[in-house]
């Protein structure tokens, strides 16, 4: 692969330890990494990408997804529920899934978030059926060309013994413990510069038993993998956990294992300050999720409480069922908007939510290697056109990013492979990809 030199960006974001944005900047890409950040590099026979007029900044990174429900936005009653209604709505439907529908979503849903300038996503699959596999989602990710992170979800509880979903959506967790061990040990690359990453994640408290949340932290920490859930995601979860197992969620996490380095949670909307502390002592990372949270109505995570603390924080779309779309930069300002409208304008600058979305991520995930552009990272890499309408007056084009927009980048590199050129994706056909997800959603809408 020959050397590529992205040349005279207005700015480069850097994301390195001092933060550093070089105006008229170049980025030099060799071997699928960073190999020089400066002005004026010069590289004979490499290929140039030309930048004046845009902002050159780290891949985004997707802490937290559900692939699969590309297949289900906007479903009728599930538009104005709460969290357990709109779960309710929409498990019937996903039990309608197969290999196809898992496989063709994920494929809509990479392709959305590399428009939107994301490198690195994690998705949390949890349901498998009619044959369904993460195995899918993996081989939609490797063709789009993504660095992927999928986990491996799982729910034993159906609404026989008490659970949310219906008993045809749920598994024995003998079965799960065995096809976790099964995916890691098939697909998980711990390597420096992995393009695949496996995690362990059951459901949620309220979808598996407590059992199975120990048995799987156990299980990740043998085989060196991440552990994901959802956590105190809204009041409805709050209550449930004081209910069932009476505490509060952040107990429940540490009571099964489920705090560390290793471990990230998906929304922690309702976290205390006390559940704060826990995670900012024990190192546990947090996916902050702010347009799902809006549109369930869960509130307003205390994400400036939770960085001032030293908590980890990256961003996550969510699913597109309750989202409903995945558009990463469109989350980073959304983040930044309910931190100030809880805290006041002075809440979150357009820089720390870039911050947050691109080296917070990276730092979620465990990946070191990713999320800032210096030497010896890994090259993920955004360019983004700041000459077009969106970004017309602005004084500062990186703040633009986030403040004002483009919402959509013009070139993505994973890896140092090109996967967006101009704003069209150049790995899948997108168009027949589109129209094959359009037949299915039409099908599962009977």
């Amino acid at each position: 692969m020959p050397d590529i030199l992205i040349r005279n960006a207005d700015v480069v974001v850097t994301m390195n330890g001092a933060r550093d944005e070089i105006s008229g900047g170049d980025v030099l890409i060799r071997g699928g990494a960073v190999a020089a950040v400066a002005k004026g590099i010069v590289a004979p026979g490499a290929e140039i990408v030309e930048a004046r007029g845009c902002v050159v900044t780290p891949g985004l990174v997707n802490t937290h997804h559900h692939l699969y429900q590309t297949l289900t936005r906007a479903v009728p009653g599930g538009q104005d529920a709460l969290l357990f209604g709109w779960l309710k709505t929409l498990y019937p439907i996903w039990a309608g899934f197969g290999p196809e529908e898992i496989f063709v979503s994920a494929q809509v849903g990479l392709a959305e978030l590399a428009l939107s300038g994301c490198t690195l996503t994690s998705d949390h699959l949890y349901l498998f059926p009619n044959g369904a596999r993460l195995d899918d989602t993996i081989a939609a990710a490797q063709e789009v060309g993504l660095r992927f992170h999928p986990t491996r979800g799982a729910m034993s509880i159906g609404e026989s013994a008490g659970g949310l979903p219906p008993d045809s959506l749920v598994e024995r967790e003998a079965a799960i413990l065995a096809d976790m061990v099964r995916v890691v040990d098939a697909h998980h690359d711990p390597r420096e510069g992995a393009m695949v990453r496996v995690g362990l994640a059951p459901c949620s408290p309220f979808s598996v038993t407590r059992d199975l949340m120990r048995d799987t932290a156990l299980l990740a920490r043998d085989k060196g993998v991440m552990l994901h859930t959802h956590l105190a995601e809204n009041d409805e979860d709050i209550a449930y956990s004081l209910a069932r197992f009476g505490c509060r969620p952040g107990q429940y996490a540490e009571d099964l294992g489920w705090t560390g380095e290793d471990v990230w949670h998906a929304h922690c909307v309702k976290l205390d300050a006390g559940e704060i502390d826990l995670f900012a002592r024990t190192g546990t990372g947090v996916a902050h999720c702010p347009c799902s949270n809006c549109r369930l109505g869960s509130g307003i995570a205390p994400v400036r409480a939770m960085r001032d603390a030293g908590v980890k924080v990256g961003l996550g779309v969510d699913g597109s069922a309750s989202n409903d779309a995945g558009n990463l930069v469109l989350e980073a300002r959304q983040a930044l908007l309910l931190q100030r409208v809880a805290r006041g304008a002075n809440a979150m600058s357009a820089r720390e939510a870039l911050e947050i979305a691109t080296l917070g991520g990276a730092r979620v995930l465990g990946r070191p290697d990713c999320g800032a552009l210096e030497v010896g990272k890994r090259a993920d890499i955004a360019i983004w056109d700041v000459s077009g309408i969106e970004a017309a007056g602005a004084w500062d084009p990186v703040a633009a990013l986030v403040l004002c927009g483009p919402p959509r980048v013009r070139d993505l590199f994973v890896e140092g492979r090109q996967v967006v050129r101009d704003g069209e994706t150049r790995t899948i056909d997108l168009a027949r990809v589109v129209e094959r997800q359009k037949i299915l959603a039409r099908r599962l809408a009977g």
